[in-house]
């Protein structure tokens, strides 16, 4: 039986149609559900991919960026200069729990189209996808990763989503890479609220003490750079938060792998 922290939900005949066509070959599978886009449904060439149009929507994450935390800089020459780069004023003035954080995408609306289905309404289908643009966003993190882990979701919420995102992204990409995968490597002691309306100080406050690495699981990552997944990175608060509990249970070094990122308004306007 499947981890709740992996198992993707029953989907509708669909997937019987999907493993039928599998099994067929790919040539039968698109006779019986011609390829359409993931996220407008217009006709593709290929299963599983997206229009020119809606590729052509995504802003895809590249230099300049805080070497950092990867929050996506408006021009060349921004930033804080620091050992390994230019930074953002925020990693520039509070050193980060993380070693490096990096990002496929741009949260925008774009994005959104892709990961607030895949988040919110049962699409895992969309996991695979998106775990491509993070190879390739993260390349060298998944390099020098030794081991592969999500940021959990509250029991709660799992059982109400029925899979955790992060999970299925995280599994993805330690099979892409040949890396180990920990699903349960970090647990969430307990619900926290949305952060989407509070300022960094209080982030901080809400998630102090809120993800614990079980004893049980101590020696597997003990001297070990474990890179953290997840679909979105806002503020970073929450993988600060995962990588002090890492390294707490004796984690080398911590990096960070998601999907998208919130770019800095702050930054934005400047």
């Amino acid at each position: 039986m499947r981890s709740p922290a992996t198992a993707m939900p029953a989907s509708a005949p669909l997937d019987g149609l999907r493993r039928l066509g599998r099994r067929l070959g790919g040539g039968a599978l698109d006779l019986l559900l011609p390829p359409r886009c993931l996220t407008c449904d217009a006709p593709v060439q290929l299963q599983g991919t997206l229009c020119a149009a809606c590729f052509g929507g995504l802003s895809f994450i590249g230099a300049p960026c805080c070497a950092c935390c990867g929050v996506p800089f408006p021009h060349a020459g921004h930033g804080v200069p620091g050992p390994q780069g230019p930074l953002c004023e925020v990693c520039a003035a509070t050193p980060r729990a993380f070693a490096q954080a990096r990002a496929a995408l741009r949260y925008d609306a774009g994005a959104q189209k892709l990961i607030l289905p895949f988040k919110h309404a049962d699409r895992t289908e969309l996991a695979r996808p998106l775990a491509l643009h993070m190879a390739r966003a993260g390349a060298a993190l998944l390099a020098r990763a030794e081991l592969l882990a999500p940021v959990p979701l509250h029991w709660r919420r799992l059982f109400a989503r029925r899979y955790n995102q992060a999970a299925l992204l995280a599994g993805l990409l330690a099979g892409r890479a040949g890396k180990p995968h920990l699903p349960d490597l970090l647990r969430r002691r307990r619900a926290t609220p949305p952060l989407g309306d509070l300022g960094a100080a209080a982030r901080v406050a809400v998630l102090e003490d809120a993800f614990l690495a079980p004893a049980r699981l101590a020696r597997r990552i003990e001297g070990r750079r474990v890179l953290l997944v997840d679909d979105v990175m806002t503020s970073g608060a929450t993988a600060d938060a995962c990588a002090r509990a890492l390294l707490a249970a004796g984690a080398a070094a911590v990096d960070v792998l998601t999907a998208a990122r919130v770019p800095d308004p702050r930054l934005e306007r400047s």
